[in-house]
């Protein structure tokens, strides 16, 4: 197809000249695909930008100025500047062995773990220090989660005295914990 053609094409596409798109479709649409493949890389994304492309070209027809250029140089011109612009909206793309070291990894440490164990086996000491129902009492309430009146109903003891216990248990687990 030579270029007054395409220039042709283009003026009675701004006029809204159907056939004179399709017309404009078939002739500088496999070289516009090419342009976008050779730019964007992928024939799926390439087919999406043409059919953009040819919406813009349906749009902006009448900005066409064939005393500045031949019909084919605007429409690739308009297809790069598309295709660049579809590269630069692009997420940067990450590999999966970078995507993989981005993951944080939720398993504690072997440092951590054996910290926590050294620190569960000094809290278990230190409860074996407590009588054996204050020691119940704690664990009911900070491990069971059982209210003041359930534990003392369950010791069989008044409440005010289940709140001693507890008070002065977990004092003593802090003064063991501390040492």
């Amino acid at each position: 197809m030579i270029q007054t053609e395409t220039c042709l094409l283009l003026e009675r596409v701004a006029r809204q000249d159907r056939a004179a798109f399709r017309d404009l479709y078939h002739h500088a649409g496999p070289k516009l695909m090419g342009v976008l493949l050779r730019i964007l890389g992928t024939r799926s994304e390439a087919e999406d930008a043409l059919q953009e492309v040819f919406t813009r070209v349906w749009l902006r027809a009448g900005r066409f100025d064939p005393s500045r250029g031949a019909g084919m140089t605007w429409l690739v011109a308009l297809t790069r500047n598309h295709a660049i612009d579809r590269l630069r909206a692009r997420k940067p793309e990450q590999n999966d062995d970078d995507a993989a070291a981005l993951i944080a990894d939720s398993a504690p440490r072997a440092e951590t773990r054996l910290i926590a164990q050294g620190e569960a086996r000094r809290v278990s000491e230190c409860f074996d220090t407590l009588e054996p129902a204050r020691a119940e009492a704690v664990r009911g309430a900070y491990l069971d989660g059982l209210s003041y009146e359930a534990l003392a109903t369950r010791h069989g003891i008044p409440l005010n005295t289940m709140r001693t216990w507890l008070r002065r248990s977990l004092l003593k687990l802090k003064e063991c914990l501390e040492q």
